[in-house]
């Protein structure tokens, strides 16, 4: 009977329930914990660097103020060989972001653009999609940078450059593109009225009941040129065109791009835009069919459907798989080194062979590292926390 009167007792908690529960009821456990871990981390550290000093090893940052005695060929900034250590990373960091910068912009809007081609109704389009995707997913990063930077040194010398656009040249020098230089004026403050139009007009729109028709939506973008056109007489900006042309033996003028660059930023481009593209179709296709019926039955076309139902909802599914990549990406511009693009890990590499310090310089490499991958990585889980708050992602 007793047994039998036992069976709906609660069962008593073992050892590790005990101390759960005693761990969880004292209000400075997490105090303590970190304490012990943080006590940790400092003795292995100390016996680390204790053993560097012994060996002459102990890092060293003095040399981010020495001189370089390098130049640099492709900067955003002045840099000349008298500049320091300190600088010459400087100079590698940007290279690296604006190389992660507008390799994440191409390989978006190619990658999504793949993306729901894959999944259109014209099997040839998505066949040969298919065949991309797994050519570039199959072939290994190096590669294909390899594969591109060859291509580009069999362009020809700038007297025989190719002219596939006017004013537009491909030689083993660079390549060259039609820009425009400034007079008078500034282009900034254009530009940050530009952006704030356009958070205005998505504030407008994502409190709209119905969406914009189409003539309504073709004004909308019309407005941007026009607020651009008239800010440029109100405040007398002037500028005139830069075009690139031959003089002596090299091309002068416009917007030069080095060969290793646009190998870089096509080689990262093509990579992560399969990626993408594979991460935009599963997204489309997590999304049940129900959703594709329910805009067919209030007669909405295909496209509409595509952009105001299904995509919402897929990126529920898109977007911590486009983090991934944006991360990857931003990491693999290390490999710039291979093909001669001079960025922060060369510059590190660089300073490392001359200053001897490889401790200390691997040290900023980290951390110039964990500096550009988290702000990518935060901005892209802000707008994940957006999408949550919306109800079109599970919190």
């Amino acid at each position: 009977m007793a047994d039998i009167a036992g069976i709906g007792a609660p069962a008593r908690p073992g050892f590790a329930g005990k101390m759960r529960i005693w761990w969880g009821d004292r209000p400075y456990s997490q105090a303590v914990l970190i304490a012990v871990l943080f006590l940790i981390a400092a003795y292995f550290g100390s016996n680390i660097l204790h053993s560097m000093a012994a060996r002459g090893m102990e890092p060293n940052f003095d040399y981010l103020w020495q001189r370089t005695g390098f130049d640099i060929d492709e900067t955003l900034i002045p840099f000349t060989s008298d500049d320091t250590f300190g600088r010459a990373i400087l100079v590698g960091l940007l290279n690296t972001v604006k190389l992660a910068f507008f390799g994440c912009i191409f390989a978006t809007i190619l990658g999504v653009t793949l993306g729901v081609i894959r999944l259109s109704g014209n099997l040839l389009l998505s066949r040969l999609v298919q065949s991309y995707v797994e050519l570039i997913r199959n072939t290994p990063l190096t590669l294909q940078l390899f594969f591109w930077i060859a291509l580009t040194q069999a362009l020809p010398q700038p007297r025989q450059a190719l002219q596939p656009l006017p004013a537009t040249f491909l030689s083993i020098r660079g390549i060259f593109l039609p820009w425009f230089n400034v007079e008078t004026g500034s282009l900034w403050p254009l530009l940050i009225a530009l952006v704030l139009l356009a958070f205005a007009a998505r504030f407008v729109l994502a409190r709209r009941q119905r969406p914009l028709s189409p003539g309504a939506f073709i004004a909308l973008l019309a407005a941007f040129p026009i607020v651009a056109i008239v800010w440029i007489l109100l405040a007398g900006i002037s500028f005139t065109p830069d075009l690139p042309a031959l003089q002596g033996f090299n091309i002068r003028g416009g917007l030069s791009m080095s060969r290793e660059f646009a190998a870089m930023l096509l080689g990262l481009t093509l990579y992560y835009a399969a990626s993408i593209s594979e991460s935009v179709r599963s997204g489309i296709e997590s999304v049940g069919i129900g959703q594709w019926e329910a805009g067919r039955a209030i007669g909405l076309s295909r496209g509409r459907i595509m952009r105001l139902v299904v995509f919402p909802q897929s990126m529920r599914v898109i977007t911590p798989l486009m983090t991934s990549s944006f991360l990857d990406l931003t990491k693999d511009t290390s490999l710039g080194p291979l093909i001669g693009f001079f960025e922060v890990t060369q510059v590190i590499k660089v300073s490392a062979n001359k200053d001897g310090n490889a401790v200390a310089t691997i040290i900023v490499l980290v951390i110039v590292f964990l500096a550009v991958s988290l702000p990518v990585s935060y901005l892209i889980n802000l707008y994940n926390r957006r999408l949550a708050k919306r109800g079109i992602i599970a919190k």
